[in-house]
């Protein structure tokens, strides 16, 4: 089993276009795919919305999506072809809670692609791609600690000469080949043929 996993800086700059990219490529991976949210407190794990509440059934959500058109990140993954799709949902900084769940998964999965960088702190994948994009100035913490874990940095073409980031260095990811994204598919065939050549040399090695 392949795992890969695609992190990114900040939201809304392509993380999810990329996995669905990525399963539509290659379905003969029969990808699982998963969504990992974490949220603020005063925000409900269970359903993302305002919550009152600290009860312990609150910290933690997964729910196997069924519909390929409900409007969700984990919808768009299994209308890309994923086989099956997990949104995972915990509190900030309670990930931990959620590994057990994702780890049984994962024994069952064929191959697995995860939307997320905090996922990093427990488990190593094969193959970990960064999304960036220096037009956007929010930068996670989580992203910053990972980044020069990344396999690859992947990027709108062009667009890492003049970063709008403030305190992140590019030599974070000097050494890292860097693909260009290319909206609105955003994931090229030398994407494609990157990541199947890294998980087909991981392959072959063991």
């Amino acid at each position: 089993m392949a795992i890969v996993v695609v992190g990114g800086h900040s939201r809304n700059i392509g993380k999810t276009s990329v996995m669905e990219g990525l399963i539509r490529a290659m379905p003969e991976r029969c990808w699982t795919s998963f969504k990992i949210t974490q949220f603020g407190h005063g925000m409900c794990s269970a359903n993302g919305e305002p919550c009152d509440c600290e009860t312990a059934e609150h910290t933690l959500a997964v729910t196997e999506e069924r519909e390929l058109a409900s409007g969700t990140d984990s919808s768009r993954y299994l209308a890309a072809g994923a086989v099956r799709s997990l949104w995972v949902r915990t509190r900030t900084g309670d990930l931990v809670e959620a590994m057990p769940r994702i780890r049984r998964e994962l024994e069952h999965a064929e191959n697995a692609i995860i939307e997320s960088n905090s996922i990093l702190r427990f488990l190593k994948p094969d193959l970990y791609l960064s999304v960036l994009d220096p037009t956007v100035r929010d930068f996670k913490s989580s992203a910053r600690l990972f980044l020069d874990r990344a396999d690859a940095v992947l990027a709108p073409e062009g667009s890492l000469g003049r970063p709008e980031w403030k305190d992140v260095s590019l030599k974070l990811v000097q050494g890292i080949p860097v693909l260009a994204m290319r909206p609105p598919s955003y994931v090229t065939d030398e994407i494609v043929a990157f990541v199947q050549q890294h998980l087909s040399a991981i392959a072959a090695r063991g």
